[in-house]
């Protein structure tokens, strides 16, 4: 029944993409058509009058208000003021996490701002902001688990899973002992729903969504963070493409008038990231 759930949330999101990417691909030819060239990518941003973000819940980055059902977040704040900065407004658009790099080059997302790891390989697709979080990989397991997984040696027939595409399948994959019993799955939400479920044992993860969905006061209570393991330090920044180079410019002044302001050190501090701010 979970790997029904599971199929049928990614064959939505898909079929929901497909047709954006048409929309996108018939809007493109527009532009081209009417203007006799494309425009550039921050013309094109500043007369649509908003900035396309493609994002994946996880808290506390962008997530459903359990009471009101309001899109909100550190990342969901953050990209709010920054985008008044800028003077365009924000729309927020969720999207399968392994096919983020396609959803940027095909222009039906502007940006990626979704606690994204800046790495070298990214790096050939796309240009980044300035960072702006300093975070690490972790491993999640049930709390009655807790004296057979103390560290890595002791996971080694452990099944292990992470969201695809992210930068917890890449420290998975590098790892010989946690790969070995390694499936992906399709966001890191559903790692932790497997975990509970007890699908499987092991789950890496972002250290943010982490420390902020399990443990006492959370809904996965009964799950806890492995604290003899810590994979792959690593930075947040956002997911620009590479052909735009001026909203990047406009981006990192905005992120360097809130850093000089205070706001965005408040921002972490509200949701729980103080100790991960890459400015202190």
């Amino acid at each position: 029944m979970l790997k029904y759930y599971f199929d049928r949330r990614k064959e939505t999101i898909m079929k929901k993409r497909i047709m954006a990417i048409f929309l996108a691909a018939a809007a493109a030819i527009g532009l081209c058509g009417c203007n006799g060239g494309e425009k550039k990518d921050w013309d094109y941003i500043k007369d649509k009058g908003e900035l396309v973000v493609g994002i994946t819940y996880f808290k506390p980055m962008n997530y459903l208000d359990d009471s009101t059902g309001e899109l909100t977040g550190f990342e969901t704040e953050f990209t709010t003021s920054v985008c008044k900065k800028l003077g365009v407004k924000p729309k927020f658009q969720e999207i399968i996490w392994d096919n983020k790099t396609f959803e940027l080059e095909s222009k039906t997302i502007d940006v990626i701002w979704n606690g994204m790891t800046v790495n070298e390989k990214l790096g050939e697709k796309m240009i980044f902001s300035t960072p702006y979080i300093r975070n690490k990989q972790v491993a999640v397991i049930k709390k009655s688990n807790a004296d057979k997984y103390k560290d890595i040696e002791s996971m080694a027939n452990a099944s292990v899973t992470a969201e695809i595409g992210s930068a917890g399948e890449n420290a998975v994959l590098a790892n010989e002992t946690l790969s070995k019993n390694y499936n992906g799955s399709a966001a890191q939400k559903d790692v932790l729903m497997e975990i509970k479920a007890g699908t499987t044992e092991i789950g890496v993860i972002d250290y943010v969504m982490a420390k902020a969905s399990v443990g006492d006061g959370t809904d996965y209570a009964d799950l806890m963070i492995v604290d003899n393991v810590n994979l792959a330090p690593e930075e947040y920044a956002v997911g620009i493409r590479k052909t735009d180079t001026e909203l990047q410019k406009k981006i990192n002044s905005a992120i360097d008038e809130m850093v000089k302001d205070g706001s965005l050190k408040e921002l972490c501090e509200k949701y729980g990231l103080a100790d991960v701010y890459a400015f202190n």
